[in-house]
């Protein structure tokens, strides 16, 4: 697990909005704010939408909250949302992005608070270990732990520089590139990080009892297949204002 306070800012699509929103939660609303305005189309519609072959119905109560038959309220044959199942509109979905958003700035701030709890005991802030936690397996260079971890590389070269600095770690030659080097973790370094693991191992320990390890294992899965579709959104966008700048572009 990793973290940081403001020394990590969001990147990607929307960086800006996130980034704003996690800093005020006052600038959660606009953007984020989930659109149940009573003027906005679809306030009324219910989250189970009929599909023209299957025609709207009442299914037979389950309280069950494990079942995934498809016979509890709003959920389709394999346990997704029926809205998912029968296609969204773009009110759903604007509710969607917005639940989703809303749910990782909170759960972000939480990471944040239990990384500092975590990292005090070995002389950490939750920052620096974030950026030494991208270089144990291997050295990386400031712009790879930016992108390894998701935040700017100012960031990063300020943290790097601080660890460097209080001999946590240290600057070694990079074969591939002569300026950029790439940062290690001293043995002091490696030391602190040993110091956090009981702590971590604990914290495993408990949620994964209250989520179960399947569910754990696939709540994992669903936040990367969002942070993968969310980076994917961004490449498609440079592509497209690369494209516009492109030979077509230069002519007119």
């Amino acid at each position: 697990m990793t973290g940081g306070r403001n020394e990590g800012a969001a990147t990607g699509p929307g960086a800006p909005a996130l980034a704003r929103a996690a800093r005020d939660p006052r600038e959660q609303r606009g953007p984020w704010e989930r659109p149940d305005h009573p003027d906005q189309q679809g306030r009324e519609q219910t989250r189970t939408l009929p599909t023209p072959a299957h025609p709207a119905h009442d299914p037979a109560p389950n309280d069950d909250p494990d079942d995934v038959s498809g016979h509890g309220s709003g959920h389709g044959p394999s346990g997704e949302p029926a809205v998912a199942r029968a296609g969204a509109t773009a009110v759903e979905r604007q509710r969607l992005l917005s639940d989703a958003a809303l749910s990782v700035f909170r759960l972000n701030g939480q990471f944040l608070g239990v990384a500092e709890e975590l990292a005090r005991p070995a002389g950490l802030t939750s920052a620096w270990w974030q950026v030494l936690g991208a270089v144990l397996r291997e050295p990386l260079s400031v712009a790879g732990i930016a992108r390894t971890m998701g935040i700017t590389r100012q960031s990063v070269q300020r943290i790097a520089d601080l660890l460097v600095g209080k001999g946590l770690a240290e600057y070694v030659p990079n074969p591939a590139h002569r300026r950029a080097k790439l940062l290690l973790p001293t043995d002091e370094g490696r030391a602190a990080i040993e110091k956090i693991n009981p702590g971590h191992a604990e914290l495993a320990g408990r949620l994964a009892d209250r989520l179960g390890d399947e569910r754990f294992a696939e709540t994992v899965r669903v936040l990367e297949r969002l942070s993968t579709a969310m980076e994917a959104l961004g490449s498609d966008d440079e592509h497209e204002g690369a494209g516009a700048d492109g030979p077509a572009g230069a002519s007119r």
